[in-house]
């Protein structure tokens, strides 16, 4: 039986919220913390806060990748309370840790990925290329080439985890920005879910050869996503389960505080795009937010379910 890891971030005001956090599930629908709802990680670099996690197994290691901001120092400082500051003049930095076993982190690293024409780069995602044999980065950012006007999702490879290749366009919605890719292979097909900003201003899902691109829309995707309200949702994340079926997740950010997490979607493939809600099936300990799923063996489980998060340094 496999069993789930889901690392994400809590939206907070105090700066214990914008850290790594861990949650555990047997079955990807009932879902309890780790280390007690603290967090697991912190940053101590940048902007000393980490949002929109994504997690890989690659080989014996893990890594997690996580967007360098923190608005609970950041908003009240050196942004000035604008998301438009933060768009224009945020990290070109994602943050990084590595571990062997779930439970033993490096200390967080900041690899720089832009190239001095990027604002802040938000939401890593990351998908082996079986073909090229290494790995792509993907991830959303604005660029000053169109005076930082409107998002697009950017990628950069890596094979080892050390060294990294320049910034590449990976995918531009011709008629508005996009933002929060997350991508899937099904039966040697690409699945890319994407926040589009506008027409429609919900989730959509393309499907591609190579997850390079060039993409296509999923129409029935759009059908499924026209049931829930425009604005209200982003930070898509999937997993799949033991029998097949797909789990979406959308993290729902339409009303403050604790009504804000992960709502659930399932679906019998990627390919048909036809996911329905099935909020009654899921049970989440507080509202998780932006983050990712990875399957885990029994013993994994247990090992995180287990070790003493006590010693975690606190920086506040």
């Amino acid at each position: 039986m496999t069993c789930y890891l889901f690392v994400h971030f809590r939206e907070k005001t105090t700066p214990d919220g914008e850290q790594v956090h861990f949650a555990l599930s047997r079955d990807g629908f009932h879902w309890s913390p780790v280390n007690a709802g603290q967090p697991v990680l912190w940053a101590y670099y940048g902007d000393r806060g980490v949002r929109d996690m994504t997690i890989l197994r690659a080989g014996d290691a893990f890594h997690i990748f996580a967007t360098d901001l923190s608005l609970s120092y950041g908003m009240r400082g050196r942004y000035a309370h604008s998301w438009d500051n933060i768009s224009r003049h945020g990290s070109e930095y994602l943050a990084h840790w590595e571990s062997k076993d779930l439970v033993h982190w490096t200390e967080e690293e900041l690899i720089r990925v832009g190239d001095g024409q990027f604002g802040c780069l938000w939401a890593p995602d990351i998908i082996k290329d079986d073909e090229a044999g290494d790995y792509i980065l993907h991830f959303s950012a604005s660029h000053a080439g169109d005076d930082y006007a409107s998002k697009a999702i950017y990628c950069i490879r890596t094979a080892d985890f050390r060294a990294y290749s320049q910034p590449e366009l990976l995918y531009r919605k011709p008629d508005s920005g996009c933002i929060d890719s997350a991508m899937y292979r099904e039966d040697g097909l690409y699945y890319l879910f994407v926040k589009s900003e506008s027409n429609p201003q919900t989730m959509i899902e393309l499907v591609g050869r190579r997850p390079t691109g060039p993409f296509e829309r999923v129409p029935r995707f759009d059908q499924s996503m026209a049931v829930l309200e425009s604005g209200q949702y982003e930070a898509p994340t999937a997993v799949q389960l033991d029998d097949g079926r797909w789990c979406l997740f959308l993290d729902y950010y339409g009303r403050p505080g604790k009504y804000q997490g992960y709502i659930p979607l399932v679906a019998p493939r990627l390919s048909d795009g036809a996911f329905e809600r099935c909020d009654a099936a899921f049970s989440f300990p507080y509202g998780f937010k932006h983050g990712t799923i990875l399957p885990i063996t029994e013993a994994e489980y247990e090992r995180v379910r287990d070790f003493d998060w006590s010693d975690v340094p606190d920086l506040r």
